[in-house]
């Protein structure tokens, strides 16, 4: 199958993922921004969410989409780096214009890899998983996700991990984006610089997003959390 078999349908596979997985992280910093405001309101999507069929549908398709996202970026890159061979190592005026993420997506990757696999322990394995496999501490509520959040964001090594983690995302999507719709050809010579302001606007939102719950807890200051104190 050439989705499998070639290097363009490699390429296709990893746009479609990628962009699914953007779709979800928009809604996922929607639901994160609710928490800023109300504390109920976001522990009642939680519970809403939580370990019901359609939730857990959903969450082992993105699971699913994620890992072939990861799996097919080092099939690539490994592919590329073969292909290169000494090449890789010269430093050529063919790189100067060629972005610092571009240059550098396997070790974002591996940010990125290491920041989820911490974020789902300190959210998915206390919540989604502890409810399934009935786990949960009984001073915890695996529902009460907003509680998860302050005691997260509470360390500042935790704070500290998510910006970095936020900053690797940013510079993957900056990148990934425009290149996903170069792919799937989306782009001409007049589109692919309206793309890759667009996406340049749009995950730097969105990672600000992200970064203003972080932010917000980590000092306190979040409405949810005081009464215009801050």
């Amino acid at each position: 199958m050439w989705l499998i078999n070639s290097s363009i349908g490699r390429k296709v596979i990893m746009s479609v993922t990628g962009l699914s997985l953007i779709l979800f992280m928009t809604f996922h910093c929607c639901m994160n921004i609710v928490a800023l405001f109300s504390g109920e309101a976001y522990n009642m999507i939680c519970e809403l969410l939580g370990a019901n069929w359609y939730a857990v549908a959903a969450t082992l398709g993105l699971a699913a989409l994620a890992v072939a996202h990861i799996i097919y970026a080092f099939i690539l890159t490994a592919q590329n780096r073969r292909a290169r061979g000494s090449e890789r190592y010269a430093k050529t005026a063919q790189f100067k214009n060629v972005e610092w993420a571009s240059q550098n997506m396997l070790v974002l990757g591996i940010i990125i890899v290491l920041g989820l696999l911490l974020h789902l322990f300190n959210f998915w394995y206390n919540m989604m998983f502890a409810e399934i496999f009935h786990i949960a501490d009984p001073l915890n509520n695996p529902a009460d996700g907003f509680g998860y959040i302050k005691m997260t964001f509470a360390n500042p090594v935790f704070v500290v991990l998510y910006i970095i983690w936020l900053a690797a995302i940013w510079f993957h999507l900056s990148h990934g984006f425009w290149s996903s719709m170069q792919t799937l050809g989306w782009s001409g010579k007049t589109w692919l610089d309206r793309w890759k302001t667009i996406g340049l606007v749009y995950t730097t939102l969105l990672m600000l997003g992200f970064l203003v719950v972080v932010l917000a807890f980590a000092f306190n200051c979040a409405p949810s959390l005081c009464c215009g104190a801050c």
